[in-house]
């Protein structure tokens, strides 16, 4: 019983501690980003890494959600002689919930992995220590750029997702189930207001700044984790529990998120 008390205890300073150096970790980051000098390559290298090499997998993702929703809603609104509600019911699922919410989830599996991977990397061969040997602030460097990208990057591959995911209804609702277009369209027109965008861009920058923070943090304190330690071993499981804890982080975000603007 001592034992487990002793062991229980240790892993909850354990924790506490890594909670409030990832905070510490978030508060330098965001602190640089406003910092002078300002040099933009190094973001735009960043947002075509983020947010250009992510359009496919996007579009692709967009594509098939929008046409499981457009399947999927007309068979249900079918029951209640609502067909003509299909494009309001893609278009609020889209822009509210899902578009922000797997478009993170995607960028996630596609970039926030990489950028794990990279700083664990840099930690692991010593790189960020002769950095800060040669006087130059990592946090400045290697993150700020990543996390400025991420901002612009998420809300646009957000809406890329939305757009292609209500054609991807229209495409199943309209063309092979026979809705009329002009309810598809007026539908959507009439129920979709700016509240509604405003939530999925809030949602969409909340999500940047997640993955980005628990990604690129977890690559940083490599040398702190218990599970993994330095070598590829410890690249790895970093890498992997920054996914996880990220996607979880994002899920349940998006529930704080909805619970507050609605």
């Amino acid at each position: 019983m001592e034992n487990f008390c002793e062991r229980l205890g240790e892993n909850a300073l354990y924790h506490i501690n890594y909670a409030g150096r990832l905070g510490i970790f978030l508060f330098l980051c965001l602190t640089n980003i406003l910092a002078p000098p300002y040099k933009i390559r190094p973001v735009i290298q960043q947002i075509h890494f983020i947010g250009a090499k992510s359009l496919f997998v996007i579009v692709f993702t967009g594509a098939f959600t929008g046409m499981v929703l457009g399947l999927q809603g007309y068979y249900s609104l079918r029951q209640f002689g609502s067909e003509s509600a299909l494009g309001s019911a893609v278009a609020l699922s889209l822009i509210r919930e899902l578009g922000p919410v797997l478009t993170a989830l995607m960028v996630t599996g596609r970039a926030g992995s990489a950028i794990c991977a990279e700083i664990g990397i840099m930690r692991n061969s010593e790189q960020i220590d002769a950095l800060e040997c040669m006087a130059i602030d990592p946090y400045r460097f290697l993150m700020a750029p990543k996390f400025l990208a991420a901002f612009f990057a998420l809300p646009l591959l957000t809406s890329f997702f939305d757009v292609v995911g209500i054609f991807g209804g229209f495409l199943i609702g309209v063309k092979l189930l026979g809705v009329n277009e002009g309810a598809y369209f007026s539908g959507m027109y009439k129920s979709v207001v700016w509240d509604d965008i405003y939530m999925g861009i809030v949602k969409s920058l909340c999500f940047a700044v997640l993955i980005v923070w628990i990604c690129a943090g977890k690559g940083f304190y490599l040398h702190l984790e218990r599970s993994g330690g330095f070598g590829a071993e410890g690249v790895s499981r970093a890498t992997t529990n920054a996914v996880v804890l990220s996607s979880v982080a994002i899920l349940v975000w998006d529930y704080l998120i909805t619970a507050i603007l609605l």
